[in-house]
């Protein structure tokens, strides 16, 4: 997912990456997770083996999520909180957006269906199945079945609560949410004086592949401002 980025982001500080529970991966759960709690404790147990005593921690899309629902629930470690295209904390998933993922989440629907869904998703580039990337995100969804909890919709007294500085970072055509109303939901609710929302214009949800350099000069100006 971060392959597009990884190299830049190296050049500026170390980074660890985190291969998400219940997600296609080589991470095995030991345990059922069965609740957004449970999602929050898994990684909370993940960032205490890092031997840094505070972290910045990057989410994007479903991992924004995820990073969000720890700053909630256990932000201790938490130094500063990078969203890129959350889903469900600025705002819910369009009803267009969910009708479209339904009939992709099938193995039996053809391979051709699913790249739709991802050219829907991606502002309707064309999937490349000799793109590593593109290819392991088409294998997971026509081999892999989630049973994760379904995530719940950060509230906006809980974005209030965030304490550490928050960096929103949404893409003005995504499809994952109304980017204008969320991006307004964040300037309203984000309550540190060094949090901060960037809206990309003419960006889709995939838009740390798209704009790398952009999106690296903006969490670093983020960092870079807190320090």
């Amino acid at each position: 997912m971060w392959e597009a980025n990884l190299n830049d982001f190296l050049k500026h500080r170390p980074v660890y990456t985190i291969d998400l529970i219940g997600e296609p991966g080589l991470s095995i759960e030991i345990k059922r997770i069965k609740t957004n709690m449970d999602q929050a404790i898994w990684l909370k147990q993940v960032l205490e083996q890092l031997p840094e005593e505070v972290i910045n921690l990057l989410g994007l899309s479903f991992g924004g999520w995820s990073a969000a629902n720890l700053a909630i629930k256990h932000p201790e470690k938490i130094q500063t909180l990078i969203l890129v295209e959350p889903v469900y904390v600025f705002g819910p998933i369009p009803l267009k957006m969910i009708l479209v993922s339904i009939p992709a989440s099938v193995p039996a629907v053809p391979k051709s269906i699913r790249e739709r869904m991802l050219s829907y998703i991606s502002g309707g580039a064309k999937i490349d199945e000799s793109e590593p990337a593109a290819k392991l995100i088409e294998t997971g969804m026509r081999t892999f079945k989630s049973k994760l909890p379904m995530p719940e919709k950060v509230k906006t007294e809980h974005l209030k609560k965030l304490k550490m500085p928050v960096l929103g970072i949404l893409a003005d055509q995504s499809t994952m949410h109304h980017s204008e109303k969320s991006y307004q939901i964040g300037l309203e609710h984000l309550r540190n004086p060094y949090s901060n929302m960037v809206l990309f214009e003419d960006a889709s949800h995939a838009i740390n592949g798209k704009y790398p350099e952009k999106l690296l000069q903006t969490i670093e100006d983020f960092l870079k401002h807190i320090e």
